[in-house]
């Protein structure tokens, strides 16, 4: 008899925070280790926001149990954030507050997914997505959209993967891994087709405010109102606000969806720490001018790793209007023989990569196909050089 449970030991550890971890491990060691690993802003966590924290700390209701689905000040700023970032209305009851948006994520699966269910997963898709599917019960199904599409799937490829059992999409914009961005037209058509076909959808906005060159993210129950009604949204701090490590996400949905969540919640973890819910608070009610600072730079360092990854020979790199991803094809490389090596997946080439030239980035196998390797931009611009330079020289040798 198997001492792990089946559907424990089928998960496979986050890559994304893998790669992250070796190469800390590696810096560590006092290697010169550059990583593009994780997914999280180089920015320390807007200074009023921490103030807002720490004020919390000596307030001897935060040290006590709180309603599971969150303060109620905390539910009212999502309901008045929601409305201000996406004209969309909803009430405080349509809302619980997360362990951070990886809970959300896990709890809307669970919440509506039963055993045999389908989910559609456009690919390339954020590495925990189709683990969730899988401990709610449920089959990821996969719809591919390569860098031809800029990664962005389309209504008639969704309709040729529907099925009778498919029963909700995942659907995120601007993307990771990507950095992508669906149109409002897009996103439109999208949303009509599940009403259409009575698909959930489950929207990822973690990223709401990384957008440029002019790009929007229209939530889609705005523009297909009739799409409320079968639609979770999924948003949190992290991203926005430099605030990682705090763990505050939230979930927006139908009425019954949120209490059943609510109630799971109830068994799984209880209230969200009150002192990181006070903290985000501050963030959501304050104004947005230290996230427009960030963004600024996250744009230049965009246009500086897409300047300097298309000049790698074999590498093709879209330019990305969202997030702060780049997601190059590196097919052009594979196959080839470096320093005695032939790597024939991105896997092999990101493990050669880190071990030759101690750059760490995250390899396709991940987020779906093979053939491509994922960076974070969310680092110095001198990283961004001396590591892109580092691959470049690798690659280009003799």
């Amino acid at each position: 008899m198997s001492r792990i449970s089946t559907r424990i030991s089928a998960i496979a550890e986050s890559a994304t925070l893998a790669v992250d971890a070796k190469a800390k491990a590696l810096k560590a060691a006092g290697r010169p280790v550059i990583g593009f690993g994780a997914g999280e802003p180089d920015f320390p966590t807007p200074e009023y926001i921490v103030e807002a924290a720490a004020a919390a700390t000596k307030v001897v209701a935060n040290h006590r149990y709180t309603p599971a689905a969150g303060l109620p000040e905390m539910r009212e700023a999502i309901v008045a954030k929601t409305l201000r970032d996406s004209n969309y209305v909803i009430t405080a009851d349509q809302v619980l507050v997360t362990n951070g948006g990886k809970q959300a994520v896990y709890q809307a699966f669970a919440t509506i997914i039963n055993p045999s269910d389908e989910v559609l997963l456009p690919s390339p898709y954020w590495t925990t997505y189709p683990e969730c599917v899988q401990l709610a019960g449920g089959k990821s199904v996969e719809v591919f959209a390569d860098e031809s599409q800029n990664y962005l799937v389309t209504v008639e490829q969704l309709e040729a993967a529907r099925t009778p059992k498919t029963k909700a999409l995942l659907f995120c914009s601007p993307s990771n891994p990507t950095g992508s961005v669906y149109s409002p037209e897009q996103v439109k058509a999208i949303g009509q087709w599940a009403v259409k076909n009575n698909i959930w959808v489950i929207s990822d906005e973690i990223y709401e405010h990384l957008l440029y060159d002019g790009a929007t993210a229209p939530s889609m129950p705005v523009l297909v109102p009739e799409l409320a009604d079968t639609c979770i949204i999924i948003n949190g701090v992290a991203k926005t606000y430099a605030m990682t490590g705090w763990r505050v996400g939230w979930m927006i949905g139908p009425k019954d969806a949120i209490k059943a969540a609510t109630n799971l919640q109830s068994h799984l973890s209880s209230n969200v720490n009150n002192v990181a819910q006070r903290a985000a608070i501050a963030a959501l009610t304050g104004d947005l001018s230290a996230v427009h600072a960030m963004g600024e730079a996250f744009n230049r360092r965009r246009k500086l790793i897409v300047d300097l990854l298309n000049e790698i020979p074999g590498f093709v790199c879209p330019t990305p209007t969202g997030a702060f991803y780049v997601y190059p094809s590196v097919k052009g490389v594979l196959g080839k023989t470096i320093r005695g090596k032939t790597p024939k997946t991105s896997a092999e080439l990101a493990t050669l990569i880190l071990e030759e030239v101690e750059v760490a980035a995250v390899p396709g196998e991940a987020f779906g196909p093979s053939g491509y390797l994922r960076f974070s931009y969310a680092t110095s611009d001198a990283d961004i050089v001396e590591g892109i330079g580092r691959i470049k020289a690798l690659l280009t040798e003799g």
